[in-house]
């Protein structure tokens, strides 16, 4: 729908997705670690999503609503004996959220600022009630800027909030920190040739930088590191030269 100058859209969805071994846990833990399973039902999905936006001049602004329910989700649950059992979840997992996205196009300048919201729950594997689903952070914003020139060349950065998490089974922490990734790009042109330098995570948002990333003691199941929650490069720096012929 297209109400004056706004710009409304709406859609929906269904699918289903076929039980499978291959998941998370048997990646990191291999195939040989998993219990022989019945009979599983496929994994459900619906889901919807509004979207409205407007453009004001160099000005372009967006905001969605989405949602999501998944029914029979697969679950994969580590018994203490060294193997893992896979099953289907009582109870659906539930997502919703909003993304807010503005971006502003200004002659050779270029900004782009977005924030998502999301929250998702699931039933807790090991007792009644419900908990957030692990490794799924509530709040990330990104603002991207660039400066262009056909001339001269370019430069352009990037910034990356990444929000709170729910961590399992993690001996350190029962949830992340927050941290802040950000990067840079400069190029500069001579004639036909582009030198360019580029660099990523210049803060040096590192895992490590906030707790082992190796476990105290090997699990039952063969584990020997913990979730990955967070970057596990430091500072990467890469500069190099392109020539137009």
């Amino acid at each position: 729908m297209r109400p004056g100058e706004w710009t409304i859209r709406a859609s929906a969805g269904s699918g289903y997705f076929a039980p499978s071994p291959f998941t998370d846990e048997t990646e990191a833990l291999g195939l040989g670690r998993l219990n022989p399973f019945g009979q599983l039902e496929a994994e459900r999905a619906l889901s919807g999503m509004l979207d409205v936006g407007r453009s004001v001049g160099e000005l372009e602004v967006n905001a969605t609503l989405f949602g999501s329910r998944i029914r029979d989700a697969l679950v994969v649950a580590e018994d203490g004996a060294g193997m893992l059992s896979m099953s289907n979840a009582a109870d659906p997992v539930r997502t919703w959220g909003t993304e807010l996205l503005a971006r502003l196009e200004r002659g050779p300048i270029h900004l782009t600022a977005t924030h998502v919201f999301t929250r998702s729950t699931e039933p807790t594997p090991v007792a009644a009630g419900r908990r957030e689903v692990p490794l799924t952070p509530r709040h990330t914003v990104g603002v991207l800027g660039a400066w262009e020139s056909e001339v001269a060349g370019r430069a352009g950065f990037e910034v990356y909030y990444t929000g709170r998490q729910e961590l399992e089974d993690n001996p350190y922490r029962s949830s992340s920190s927050p941290y802040v990734v950000l990067g840079f790009l400069v190029e500069r042109r001579f004639g036909p040739a582009r030198f360019f330098l580029n660099a990523e995570n210049v803060l040096d948002t590192r895992q490590t930088g906030y707790d082992r990333l190796v476990l105290p003691s090997q699990t039952p199941e063969g584990r020997w590191i913990t979730d990955v929650w967070a970057p596990l490069d430091g500072r990467v720096f890469n500069g190099g030269v392109r020539v137009e012929w």
